[in-house]
């Protein structure tokens, strides 16, 4: 009679454990290689946030005026004492990003800020600077380029 039981396509309790076995193995490789490209992905918000900062230290450089002015030096990595353009080059944190009075930003720790003001021609104008903003954290970087010309005296 147990013959006839098999027969009809019924499954012993051995047979249903090693399918739920082979059925466990596959599925725990396919998370495994799921972790693994999502881990190396980017992070979406990461990058906006890297953009955001960026976007800001871009626009706030450009307002500030094009001829040099004396100032005094600022604490840290504060920037309230800046008053022109190339007071920015050079400007680099590391593991922080700062509010204009020097106040660390706790929720974008771990981000780091390079800027450069570098002299150029633009399109035949000669006084022109050339404003990268590079904004990091850990393998993820977005560099902004805005242009600056001293139209005040053209």
């Amino acid at each position: 009679m147990s013959s006839k039981r098999r027969s009809m396509g019924g499954m012993t309790l051995i047979e249903l454990v090693i399918a739920i076995l082979i059925l466990g193995v596959g599925l725990a490789g396919v998370v495994l290689a799921y972790s693994t490209v999502t881990r190396g992905a980017s992070d979406p918000v990461v990058h906006k946030q890297l953009l955001a900062v960026a976007e800001a230290l871009l626009e706030e450089i450009q307002l500030k005026p094009y001829a040099a002015a004396a100032n005094a030096a600022p604490a840290g990595c504060a920037r309230n004492t800046w008053n022109d353009l190339l007071d920015y080059h050079g400007y680099a944190t590391t593991g922080q990003v700062c509010t204009l009075d020097g106040t660390p930003i706790a929720a974008l720790a771990g981000y780091s800020v390079h800027i450069s003001v570098t002299a150029t021609t633009l399109g035949g104008i000669s006084a022109a600077r050339r404003v990268d903003v590079t904004v990091r954290r850990g393998n993820e970087r977005i560099t902004l380029t805005g242009w600056r010309v001293d139209y005040a005296s053209t």
